[in-house]
């Protein structure tokens, strides 16, 4: 492939994980509202929410600096960047001809969320707000309770797959059977089960659904943003959740995923795609109706377990 092909496709893969990530969103939403005896909004409110917020006018506080006018665009692009790395409709193995950047690099990917987290929270300082601060604040203790494991997660599939590139894991590990998951699989799998949950914002660990003092973590920080501003924020919110459910995928589910570009391989894929991610958003549905939100000091033990299983998969490997 020639260095405007990769380009293209890396960009037109990220354009629909964008696209689809609000009906995601909008899909858990409706999914909580049944299992909780409601009728709850429609599946399209996200982009109706979206619109809305960009067609507002930007309010913000007096105390704030330019760099804070500047930190939803930066976490937009951080997020953006990082869902045209990682697999969603196909994985196309490098011919050798294409660029020698890292487009799809996990350890990349991981670095490209963290960033955006680091944005938002400094955003969050700038405006200089007791719950932004409160949010930061909060959302930095569980960072590093999150982060590494989840690099651990992919360094266990690195070490079998002999790459770090999250497009040819995908590749490769397409072709195990099931019968060929042994227990590290299963033990990193429920450790980024766990680290999901972390990671999009959802009870146990945080409620995206409340703006009430004592629960909030990732919406305290956002509540400085206003008008286009918030709309940016609220969208890179949306295109995470669905790229850490897409690296989720192309780590353990990868099966499905179209290794070429021809019609039959693409619609089989984007089933594939739709099938997955509906699993996962009825996993993180379930989960956050069967639950109520942990305590803040309850949260280092709850994803101490994410951590155990990562390091114990890492170890088996490694034997």
């Amino acid at each position: 492939m020639t260095w405007v092909t990769t380009f293209a496709l890396a960009l037109a893969q990220m354009v629909f994980i964008v696209a689809v990530a609000p009906l995601v969103n909008g899909f858990i939403q409706k999914l909580k509202a049944r299992l909780q005896s409601r009728s709850g909004a429609s599946v399209w409110q996200p982009y109706r929410d979206l619109t809305k917020l960009f067609r507002k006018r930007a309010v913000q506080s007096d105390s704030t600096s330019s760099f804070f006018v500047a930190v939803p665009v930066l976490v937009l692009g951080a997020t953006l960047t990082a869902a045209a790395l990682v697999p969603a409709l196909w994985a196309l193995a490098n011919d050798g001809q294409g660029p020698a950047l890292p487009l799809g690099d996990g350890i990349l990917l991981i670095g490209l969320l963290a960033l955006a987290r680091f944005l938002t929270a400094v955003g969050a300082l700038d405006a200089g707000g007791a719950f932004g601060g409160m949010g930061a604040s909060r959302e930095m203790t569980i960072a590093p309770l999150v982060e590494p494991v989840l690099m651990l997660v992919v360094f266990s599939v690195m070490v079998i797959a002999g790459t770090s590139d999250v497009t040819e894991i995908a590749l490769r590990r397409s072709s195990l059977v099931a019968l060929g998951v042994g227990a590290p699989d299963i033990i990193a799998l429920a450790a980024v089960l766990v680290i999901l949950i972390a990671e999009t914002g959802r009870i146990p660990v945080d409620n995206p659904d409340t703006h009430l003092e004592l629960t909030m973590l990732h919406e305290a920080m956002l509540l400085e943003h206003s008008g286009p501003a918030l709309g940016c924020l609220m969208l890179a919110t949306h295109v995470k959740q669905l790229v850490v459910m897409c690296l989720v995928c192309a780590l353990f589910f990868p099966m499905g995923i179209a290794g070429e570009l021809a019609p039959t391989a693409l619609v089989v894929g984007f089933g594939a795609f739709a099938a997955k991610v509906l699993v996962l958003s009825l996993f993180l549905g379930l989960v956050e109706s069967s639950y109520a939100k942990l305590r803040l000091f309850r949260l280092p033990q709850f994803l101490a377990t994410g951590f155990v299983c990562a390091f114990v998969a890492l170890a088996l490997r490694l034997l």
